[in-house]
């Protein structure tokens, strides 16, 4: 699959006004713009496994395609979701457990990167990764 490797963090793109609608204070959202993220992917099947590191943790994420799962943002947030494989995308669509609002992501290769999009209330982000 196109997304198994290692991916670290390279540029981001409205990262900031995403995590203000987000509702994450100014000093993390300073600290979360240079935090260093690394993802490590890999596939089995309907099966991936994402290890996430960065300046705030390192934690392992184990999701199968279509099944409901929770996680935490790194800012406490607590999403329940599902991640869907759609063409050459991998969709994710999640609620946030304490007000019921939807944020939507998708992963996607464009030009040997992964882009990751996010939109939380009208607002879009990107994190650009480049493999290691």
């Amino acid at each position: 699959m196109a997304f198994d490797g290692t991916w670290k963090i390279d540029r981001n793109e409205n990262y900031d006004k995403f995590m203000e609608k987000m509702g994450v204070n100014v000093v993390k959202r300073k600290l979360a713009a240079h935090d260093n993220l690394k993802l490590t992917i890999t596939q089995e099947g309907n099966k991936f496994t994402v290890k996430e590191s960065s300046t705030f943790r390192s934690i392992d994420i184990v999701f199968e395609l279509g099944v409901t799962f929770n996680y935490s943002l790194a800012d406490g947030t607590e999403l329940s979701g599902t991640w869907s494989l759609e063409g050459n995308k991998l969709v994710g669509k999640f609620k946030r457990v304490d007000n019921g609002c939807d944020l939507n992501a998708v992963r996607e290769i464009i030009g040997g990167e992964m882009v990751q999009t996010y939109v939380y209330e009208g607002v879009e982000a990107k994190r650009i990764f480049k493999k290691e």
